[in-house]
């Protein structure tokens, strides 16, 4: 059994919770707003959750789930993810998050300035790239025939292990995309970001679609940023 902290409980982190729990995982949630606007959702999620501070979600956690907006990402607790895998969920919308002129430039990525604001803990990307409804749609047992791979980046080997593990508890195989440098490859605007998993691109309400680990290798080696052109 692990216990998964999360600091944030929004869309992607409620639905993770919701696999983690279903899987027999311990979940403790926090929010910017207070352990207490969270009640809902732990009532709902049952026995096995908790509602934190994002203090205690850090501490508290065997594995960390950072899924707050990018703009954010300095007030995520530092001290006590030390020694940590973190897993980053986040992207980089510069209409919600501000300009970030590192990102605008390509000269460092999302998680690249997550695992430098944690210095201490093992940061690995996953889960930025699939739209919440088909995160939660999509997971599958073990060798079904339809299951669906996530990709994943880090620096850290052991890190990503963990992380693949728990991916496949929770439902998914995973294709491991290299260092946090290559995390690019998933965000926003790029053939593996979310509307890879869309039955229609077109219009994401209409259900999700099966993505298998060599087809997010393709789309990934499609992508290119700015400066590659």
């Amino acid at each position: 059994m692990t216990t998964w902290g999360f600091i944030g409980s929004g869309n992607i982190g409620s639905t993770l919770a919701r696999l983690a729990v279903a899987t027999g995982h311990d979940v403790v949630m926090s929010n910017s707003r207070g352990p207490e606007t969270l009640a809902g959702l732990v009532a709902e999620l049952g026995p096995r959750a908790r509602a934190a501070t994002a203090d205690e979600a850090a501490a508290a956690g065997d594995v960390v789930v950072v899924t707050i907006p990018l703009r954010a990402r300095e007030q995520v607790p530092v001290a006590p993810l030390a020694g940590k895998v973190v897993i980053d969920t986040m992207n980089y919308y510069p209409e919600r998050d501000g300009q970030v002129p590192e990102l605008d430039e390509e000269s460092t990525t999302t998680s690249e300035l997550l695992q430098a604001h944690l210095p201490s803990s093992r940061v690995v990307k996953a889960f930025n790239n699939i739209f919440y409804v088909h995160l939660g749609e999509l997971a599958r047992p073990s060798g079904a025939p339809d299951r669906s791979a996530l990709a994943i980046v880090g620096d850290d080997a052991d890190a990503k292990t963990t992380v693949a593990g728990l991916l496949g508890e929770i439902g998914y195989d995973t294709h491991d995309l290299g260092a946090l440098a290559e995390g690019w490859r998933t965000q926003r605007d790029t053939p593996a970001y979310a509307a890879l998993y869309t039955a229609d691109p077109q219009d994401w309400s209409k259900g999700s679609h099966r993505v298998t680990a060599a087809t997010i290798a393709v789309r990934a080696a499609e992508a290119r940023r700015c400066r590659d052109v």
